[in-house]
């Protein structure tokens, strides 16, 4: 490496280090702001160490945890000053810059936490769980049959709350030597949060929601269409005048791979051009942190195999599974794509008559068992009872 390139490295870590200080500095003060004067007792936070790219996964517990505060207090601790940025304005709750464990360690002991959430297995998770004296408990951030739902990190855990009897099996058959006992079906409170909204359109058209996942960090993650399914797939709908559609991608996707995001350009630029030609269509590419208003608008949905595909089973809804192209993608046989119709690449350009052929039968009761087997009582507010009975449970455990 030549002096002039380390130079150049030297500088821009000079100017990365000079502006994450400004924004640092900037934060504290918002938050200090917004949050309440007097730091309350806290009995739970959500911890959570990613960058914003990946803040879709606390976002969907804003509302779980909101519930909580009624009976517990919560609050949220960040460890980037840019995550913290990015969710101040929509999160419900007190929000802390945490940047070192230090300061992690100084809340727990000021503030009396005695549980401590994780929505992820980001390795800063692992510094927290030196903490002896909270309860540590693994949420995840949504049900699906991606290999990464069976990991051996969640035995750093002192529970792992999951979804149903469907997580419970497919960990405990792929992660030796964990405590069956450390598992805690909750099902899925998001879904208690879930409203039907109006369609938005006066066409009469049916709408589609695509909601392709991102790539995946390895072969085995990658079962993202937007690539291999994706622009055939949009512009077919785009082109059938019975169809609206909302498209929603991944927020991760092209982090990894380039193509990904490409694509991804490409179909919002097809959904623009469409716009311009026929505006009453209704057409859009959705951004909403909330992914909820999206699908209660949809009539029918097309994703891949992910949470999404997960929390749109219980809706009763039409839903097409785009299946992967990368023969590495580890595809359970037993999983989703056994029960809900696929969707392959090359039937892509053909999508609105798969619909129509979709659309045309009833839902098979081997797809209305896969809910009660994910997702175990989908009563309005049960899984949300599950929810606050499981912490409640949790709190008393005892302590040294």
């Amino acid at each position: 490496m030549s002096f002039t390139t380390k130079a150049r490295r030297g500088l821009k870590l000079m100017a990365d280090n000079a502006g994450n200080f400004v924004l640092d500095k900037k934060v504290r003060q918002q938050l200090s702001a917004r949050n309440p004067t007097t730091p309350p007792r806290y009995e739970a936070v959500l911890y959570f160490a990613d960058d914003p790219s990946s803040a879709y996964q606390i976002r969907q517990w804003f509302g779980p945890m909101l519930k909580l505060s009624e009976q517990h207090p919560v609050a949220v601790l960040v460890h980037k000053a840019t995550t913290a940025n990015a969710i101040m304005e929509d999160c419900p709750l007190p929000v802390y810059l945490t940047s070192g464990i230090t300061e992690v360690e100084q809340f727990v002991s000021t503030h009396g936490v005695r549980v401590i959430f994780y929505v992820n297995n980001n390795q800063a998770n692992f510094t927290v769980l030196r903490l002896t004296d909270p309860v540590h408990i693994h949420l995840s951030h949504g049900e699906s049959d991606k290999i990464s739902m069976a990991s051996n990190q969640l035995k750093a855990y002192d529970f792992a709350f999951i979804a149903g009897e469907a997580s419970r099996q497919r960990i405990l058959a792929n992660v030796p030597r964990l405590d069956p006992d450390k598992l805690v079906e909750i099902g899925r409170p998001q879904l208690d949060d879930a409203i039907e909204r109006p369609h938005n359109n006066d066409g009469g058209r049916i709408t589609v929601l695509y909601a392709p996942t991102w790539e995946g960090d390895r072969d085995a993650m990658a079962y993202g269409s937007a690539v291999s399914h994706g622009p055939a797939l949009v512009r077919a709908l785009l082109a059938d005048p019975r169809y609206r559609l909302i498209f929603r991608p991944h927020p991760r996707t092209g982090v990894r791979l380039r193509a990904h995001g490409e694509s991804v350009k490409l179909i919002a630029s097809l959904i623009a051009s469409a716009v311009k030609e026929s505006p009453g269509a209704g057409h859009y590419r959705d951004h909403d942190p909330d992914f909820n208003g999206a699908m209660a608008q949809a009539d029918i949905c097309i994703c891949d195999i992910s949470a999404m595909a997960m929390d749109w089973l219980p809706r009763g809804k039409p839903l097409l599974i785009a299946i992967p192209t990368e023969p590495g993608a580890a595809v359970d046989p037993k999983g989703i794509t056994s029960v809900v119709p696929v969707l392959k690449a090359a039937d892509a350009e053909r999508t609105p008559s798969v619909l129509d052929d979709l659309r045309s039968r009833p839902l098979s009761a081997e797809q209305l068992d896969l809910i009660r087997h994910h997702f175990g009582e989908t009563d309005p507010g049960a899984s949300t009872e599950r929810f606050l009975a499981a912490v409640d449970r949790a709190m008393q455990e005892p302590s040294l």
